[in-house]
Parts: structure tokens; C-alpha cells; sequence
């Protein structure tokens, strides 16, 4: 799970990769933490809500790859569903 964020700043020892086509992740050089992933061409950053400390109140609004989800997740949040298609149009350059 990904809290969306838009012209994050990241200091410290961080390293990115290349994870697929269009896409890098971040992580800690240091511990080797995950810090996010990043449509390239966008100003989209999602970063692990397991970074954020005590913020019990974070809205859960939208989910990414539906289309690639197990059968077994459902969630009771009413959400906005975008497909991996969907994503790619909206996040992903070229």
C-alpha cells in the first residue's frame, strides 16, 4: 500500500532503479528499504505507508492494477479502481 505523492523531495542516501519500463523505485543505500515508485514523466511518488508514523487518519481512496489484484483482496473502502492500463495512460510517459 502507497500513500500518493506529488513533488516529493528525497534526501539522504537514496538510490534509483529502473524497476520495469516507465518505472523506478527508490531505496535506502543504507538499511535497503523501499522509499517509492515512480512513473518516470510524472510527478507521482508512492511511498509506503509503512514510512509514515502514526497516521492512523490516511484516507484510502484509490487502487491501482485492479486488474492484477488476487481474487481474495477486498477491501470495504468504497475506492477509485484504474486497471494497469488505466495507470499507465494517466501516469506513465512514453
Amino acid at each position: 500500500m502507497a500513500v500518493p505523492c506529488t513533488g516529493a523531495v528525497f534526501d539522504g542516501p537514496v538510490k534509483r532503479y529502473q524497476s520495469s519500463d516507465g518505472f523506478e523505485r527508490g531505496f535506502c543505500t543504507e538499511c535497503g528499504s523501499s522509499l517509492f515508485f515512480h512513473p518516470k514523466g510524472s510527478d507521482l511518488h508512492g511511498i509506503p505507508f509503512g514510512l509514515f508514523d502514526e497516521q492512523p487518519d490516511l484516507p484510502f481512496k484509490a487502487e491501482f492494477f485492479i486488474d492484477q489484484k488476487p481474487a481474495c483482496y477486498s477491501f470495504s473502502d468504497e475506492t477509485r479502481n484504474m486497471t494497469g492500463e488505466e495507470f499507465n495512460m494517466k501516469f506513465r510517459s512514453g
